[in-house]
Formats: C-alpha cells, sequence, structure tokens
C-alpha cells in the first residue's frame, strides 16, 4: 500500500473523482494518507484579469478550499486520513508540485476514454502528468 496518495479532483466535474475516489482509497490502504487536491485555474494573461472583479482569485481559492473541506466530510469517515489543498496555477504544473510537497509516492487521476473534444480538455492534463511525474501516476477509466 502507498503511504501518501495525491488525488486531485475537480469539484465542478465528478467524473474527475467518482471512480478515482475508491482507487485511491484502496491503494492507500489502512494507514496511508489521501491528499485531496483542488486547482484554481491561472487565467495566464494579466489582461484576462483585469476583467473579473477585484479579489475574484482569493474568493475563488477560499470556495475551493470550503467545497474540498465539505467534500472530504461527506466521503471520509477518517479525518486523519485526508489532507485537504487548494492550489492554484496551471493544472499540471500544479498537480507535480504538489507531488513533490506533499511527498506522494501515487497521484491517481481520471481520465476518460478519450475522443475528439475529452482529449484536448481532460486527457491532456493527464498525459503530461504522467509524462513529467517523478513518482507512480494511476490514470482511472
Amino acid at each position: 500500500m502507498h503511504e501518501s496518495v495525491l488525488l486531485p479532483i475537480d469539484l465542478q466535474h465528478p467524473e474527475s473523482w467518482e471512480r478515482a475516489l475508491p482507487v485511491a482509497r484502496r491503494l492507500a490502504g489502512d494507514k496511508g494518507v489521501i491528499h485531496l487536491l483542488g486547482i484554481v485555474h491561472d487565467f495566464g494573461s494579466s489582461m484576462v484579469a483585469t476583467f473579473l472583479p477585484k479579489g475574484y482569485e482569493a474568493k475563488a481559492l477560499q470556495a475551493m478550499k470550503q467545497g474540498l473541506d465539505d467534500f472530504a466530510a461527506e466521503h471520509f469517515t477518517d479525518p486523519d486520513r485526508v489532507c485537504v489543498h487548494v492550489g492554484h496555477g496551471h493544472v499540471a504544473e500544479t498537480i507535480l508540485k504538489a507531488a513533490a510537497r506533499f511527498k506522494a509516492d501515487l497521484i491517481v487521476m481520471a481520465s476518460d476514454k478519450p475522443d475528439e473534444l475529452r482529449s484536448i480538455l481532460v486527457s491532456r492534463d493527464a498525459n503530461a502528468v504522467v509524462r513529467h511525474s517523478p513518482v507512480s501516476v494511476m490514470v482511472v477509466r
């Protein structure tokens, strides 16, 4: 079993965790810790940021943290077995940095079977994580 499992999820898309969560639990065993990671996307442009209300990013980070805390309370009976983290930035880079920071020995991610649209939106991040991760990555379909 794994001691530290990183599970990046998107709370607005249940397909990012419905199948991956049970796999992460199983691979963490009775003693491993699951690190839930929610990511607030970086817009990558200061020009885009000028169109957003003041304090938008801070509010988005706070809302993500609250949502992850609620998710953890609903899906985990042992609060010592789950840690909630909020990242900010590009998805794949944020996942890889979080894996290093939390000393994850496994990353569990969901990815649908690729079709033209999903291969652009979903699999791109999973592919980048798999290609660049120094630890094992379980892609759940």
